[in-house]
């Protein structure tokens, strides 16, 4: 059974959006990172996003600043990532995954040890 569940993919055309939701009850005190990542077939797991309660900090990926958006909503126990002007190269299962919280650099793919299903996210026209 997995802790952290995604929702919100999809296939759409490219420039439009998706908001995919992680709901990850365990994970939302301030001790934990929690971060969105993307794999495509034959390549490795790249780190899209990740927010650190802990820090305060965010990180995004080179390929999504400027288009994605991640943030977490305490109450409702989830972090939200919206993609906007979706690209065809956004194209990947996208997880999401958490971490202990930390001072050191952020969003480092090695040291998330919790992982939910994926989702995957077509953008094709």
């Amino acid at each position: 059974q997995f802790k952290l569940v995604e929702s919100g993919g999809g296939v759409v055309q490219p420039g439009e959006s998706l908001r995919l939701t992680c709901d990850a009850p365990e994970f939302m005190t301030h001790y934990y990172e929690v971060g969105w990542f993307r794999q495509v077939p034959g390549k490795g797991r790249e780190g899209v996003s990740c927010i650190s309660e802990l820090t305060k900090r965010t990180y995004y990926a080179e390929s999504v600043k400027g288009r994605f958006t991640i943030s977490r909503d305490g109450p409702k126990r989830t972090v939200t990532l919206h993609m906007n002007s979706l690209k065809p190269e956004d194209t990947a299962v996208y997880f999401c995954a958490a971490r202990l919280g930390s001072v050191g650099e952020i969003c480092r793919l090695e040291e998330y040890w919790e992982w939910g299903q994926g989702t995957q996210v077509t953008v094709t026209s």
